[in-house]
């Protein structure tokens, strides 16, 4: 496959996976609000003294999260923002520069993130989103770091925005 064309395939299945982590997002900031919202619903029906009586209990969720839950909504809050990230410094400085100075890309790691991504979406909880969570978490590095690498084998310094960028995603997703 060309060079131009496969940047290209590579950047579509990563702006789907980015699609599909963004409605997950979505959904599960959905579900907290939904339950903030039912639990300061049956906090007045659980009122004993009536409906004038003042209630000292705080309004939160109905279930309390648990620290899993919390890493979890952490960890794929931060692997949107840095798929993000990386489809824009694709976008805006990755494409532009490669019809000059082309280099290696790595398709398979962006099919699998795609893929990846899928699978989580009919998941949306559980041992198995979170194997997925992770996988994704690798797959992402993974892409980011073979970008890196396919960067510095080019002798041009035209790349050292691209790269600072690229090193800066690295740095905002968090070790596993």
């Amino acid at each position: 496959m060309a060079g131009r064309a496969c940047l290209l395939l590579s950047l579509n299945h990563q702006l789907i996976a980015l699609q599909t982590l963004r409605l997950l997002h979505q959904q599960d900031e959905d579900a907290r609000h939904s339950e903030k919202k039912e639990a300061c619903g049956s906090l007045a029906l659980s009122n004993p003294d009536g409906p004038g009586a003042k209630d000292s209990r705080e309004p939160g969720p109905a279930r309390p999260q648990t620290l899993t839950q919390i890493a979890v909504h952490s960890m794929l809050s931060r692997i949107v923002a840095s798929t993000s990230q990386l489809v824009s410094v694709e976008q805006t400085l990755l494409l532009p520069l490669f019809q000059e100075h082309p280099f290696p890309i790595h398709l398979k790691d962006s099919v699998e993130f795609r893929n990846i991504c899928s699978h989580m979406a009919l998941q949306l909880e559980g041992q198995q989103f979170d194997r997925d969570l992770h996988a994704a978490h690798r797959c992402l590095r993974s892409i980011v770091e073979k970008l890196i690498h396919s960067l510095a084998v080019s002798p041009s310094d035209v790349y050292a925005t691209a790269k600072a960028s690229l090193r800066q995603i690295l740095q905002n997703l968090p070790e596993m």
